[in-house]
């Protein structure tokens, strides 16, 4: 299948001064194919060493970190010659092995015609525990689980995914219907590769749920066997909380709704662990939408989201008979689903912090505000076909935002204060906000 971070990762090769590069992201989100698919489609040869329970790299590297030595150690231990002009080496779950992430900082300085991805699912984890870090001598990329335009791809809509990119909606409205569609599939089956892969080939609903299930239950192995002891009970317990948070009408995360009695300092290393994992998106309130969005967080106030809107289906028992009933998947669990799903889209385009806001009160909020470096978008998501944006409007009288959107089951449109961008299309806020941002520097205010 396609991913839209292998133009990233080809971009990474054509830079003349590259750092080694560490790719950031859970577990099964699909690391370890991207780097080798890169090697194929990009390089004459690639050497792939993961670093799990791998006595001998271990071993390799702690010994010292001459450059020269690793690589003659890495070409023994692969049976390659490694050649850096057109040799592509990949360091799996290489926080494994801390020392070796101490050697990318040698690389960088000593040896940088090697050309180095790494990748690691628990790298979060790893570095809270004190292991060393090259800090500048690397670069990153985050990878999510597939966006729903790579969800269509995967699905044989190409040109579909073309309309959205290109914002073309005069010609995408004449198939909404299979945009629809396609998004209820995406709602049960949610980015993760291998359910997605399953179910392009059979649309099996059950299998996707039966691999869904299995990929929970990895997590939940997971904590058993990385986190602290002590913190493994609340771990467990904060993370089967986040659904029934999420279908809360006001989805601000309640510690309380955990345990009774349940205290943010008691939960604090159990939540740092999940979002370290990449299993959790926390998303901060901000008292005021100035800019950066970073300098007005309100820190005792977040919603939390997890990594795909599929999981989160499975974790919330969704039946497959919803699917048939008209639009009404939109709006289960009170448009959890919904939220998760936008959330979700937003965390795989570059350059978009995101937040919410609520006033003072609590009788206004903006489901999303997106924090663009320039400018502050409020994001408003309905579930339901009721489209008055009460508090979008609230928001707009009071901070005169350059612009406003709304993101629901209806059609494009853009009146003078407010662009909705169907469910469907909200990938293409990016072309939006860009054009919107340059009609304005066109046609000034005077």
């Amino acid at each position: 299948m396609d991913r839209n971070a292998m133009n990233a990762l080809i971009k990474w090769k054509n830079k003349k001064n590259k750092k080694p590069l560490v790719i950031r992201g859970a577990r099964q989100v699909g690391k370890t194919w991207l780097m080798k698919r890169f090697g194929e489609v990009s390089y004459e040869n690639t050497v792939y060493i993961s670093f799990d329970n791998n006595q001998q790299m271990k071993e390799l590297f702690d010994m010292d970190m001459r450059t020269d030595r690793i690589i003659t150690g890495i070409e023994l231990y692969s049976g390659h010659k490694i050649n850096p002009e057109n040799t592509l080496l990949i360091f799996d779950e290489i926080q494994e092995v801390p020392k070796a992430l101490t050697a990318l900082k040698y690389f960088n300085e000593n040896a940088p015609e090697y050309q180095i991805v790494c990748a690691g699912s628990l790298l979060g984890v790893a570095l809270h525990q004190g292991t060393s870090f090259p800090v500048g001598k690397v670069e990153f990329m985050d990878l999510y689980p597939l966006s729903f335009t790579e969800f269509m791809r995967a699905m044989g809509k190409e040109q579909f995914v073309e309309l959205v990119i290109q914002s073309n909606f005069d010609m995408a409205t004449t198939f909404k219907q299979e945009y629809v569609d396609l998004l209820k599939y995406y709602y049960y089956v949610g980015g993760m590769p291998e359910v997605v892969s399953n179910f392009s080939e059979n649309m099996d609903f059950n299998e996707a749920r039966e691999i869904q299930e299995r990929i929970l239950m990895a997590y939940e192995q997971d904590f058993s066997k990385h986190a602290p002891n002590d913190a493994i009970p609340r771990i467990r317990m904060l993370w089967n909380s986040i659904p029934s948070q999420l279908t809360k009408e006001n989805k601000k995360f309640i510690y309380g709704l955990i345990k009774d009695g349940a205290r943010a300092k008691d939960y604090e290393m159990a939540m740092l662990w999940l979002i370290d994992c990449g299993l959790v998106h926390k998303i901060q309130r901000v008292k005021a939408p100035g800019l950066p969005l970073k300098a007005y967080e309100d820190l005792k106030a977040f919603k939390l989201f997890i990594l795909d809107v599929g999981l989160l289906s499975c974790m919330v028992r969704l039946n497959q008979s919803v699917l048939l009933n008209g639009n009404e998947l939109f709006r289960e669990f009170k448009g959890a689903l919904t939220e998760q799903y936008v959330l979700q889209q937003f965390m795989t385009l570059k350059h978009l912090d995101t937040y919410y806001w609520t006033n003072d009160r609590g009788s206004a909020e903006i489901d999303f505000l997106v924090d663009t470096g320039e400018k502050i978008i409020p994001i408003e998501v309905k579930a339901e076909t009721n489209l008055k944006a009460k508090s979008l409007r609230s928001y707009f009288d009071k901070f005169n935002p350059s612009i406003s959107v709304r993101t629901a089951m209806l059609d494009y449109k853009k009146d003078d204060w407010l662009i909705n961008i169907p469910l469907w299309a909200i990938e293409a806020i990016e072309n939006e906000v860009h054009h919107s941002f340059n009609e304005q520097a066109e046609f000034p205010t005077l």
